[in-house]
């Protein structure tokens, strides 16, 4: 694919993201991508007026739309990624920020004979844990060529459609689509950093949530339905 024809459609899965809203789409906007769909899963907080009000703002910089879907994060991504029109579809969590060169990133990831990729993640909390935590999911993903939600996945929409997108899974969906994107060769890795929120691990405390992922993890893949992970999911 040539970079300079790369279209990116910036796909955001929300559910009472009020408070972070104008932030995001206001540096999604800053940042050049001509696309953006945010998908609402039933917020309470007014997160769906917020969003449509911040994009109509926008209107003549960027192609902007909220659309509602039934809850669910996989449910709400694949209904984003039908309304799309980009070449590539990149998944973001509203709770993470993107560095500043991230569609030239994209761009320049995707040259190289690769149909997806993600991000190298860094967490804003301040405490030495977090650090650690980084280093390991940034770790994880360089030797087993595995991504998380948390590093803004990005695919070739043409390879999301082929692959029926996101398994509609109430969690670890991530994990699973990566797999089958392995399949088809393994990521380009960006090593420039999006910051996401800590606000999971913190307000369950760091080591009980660490503990939790590394045993959902571990379960996920011992098979164990991920409708009875998600029950213990922070």
């Amino acid at each position: 694919m040539e970079s300079s024809r790369i279209s990116i459609a910036v796909i955001v899965p929300i559910l009472n993201e009020a408070r972070v809203l104008k932030k995001l789409i206001a540096q999604l906007v800053q940042q050049g991508f001509g696309e953006i769909i945010l998908v609402d899963g039933g917020s309470k907080d007014g997160s769906a007026t917020i969003a449509d009000n911040e994009l109509a703002k926008h209107a003549g910089k960027s192609s902007g739309l909220i659309i509602h879907s039934p809850r669910g994060r996989a449910t709400q991504m694949n209904r984003g990624a039908a309304e799309a029109k980009a070449q590539v579809l990149l998944f973001l969590h509203a709770d993470t920020f993107l560095p500043t060169q991230a569609t030239h990133l994209i761009n320049r990831a995707l040259s190289n004979k690769r149909c997806w990729g993600h991000f190298n993640v860094r967490l804003n909390g301040k405490n030495i844990l977090y650090r650690i935590i980084e280093f390991t999911m940034n770790l994880r993903s360089r030797i087993s060529g595995i991504a998380t939600g948390d590093q803004c996945i990005f695919v070739e929409r043409k390879i999301f459609n082929r692959l029926g997108g996101y398994t509609t899974i109430p969690i670890m969906e991530d994990i699973e689509f990566s797999k089958r994107l392995k399949t088809l060769g393994r990521p380009a890795r960006i090593n420039d950093t999006v910051l996401t929120s800590t606000r999971r691990w913190s307000s369950r405390g760091i080591i009980r949530t660490i503990l939790t992922m590394w045993t959902l993890r571990l379960l996920f893949w011992l098979r164990v339905k991920p409708s009875i992970l998600a029950r213990y999911y922070p």
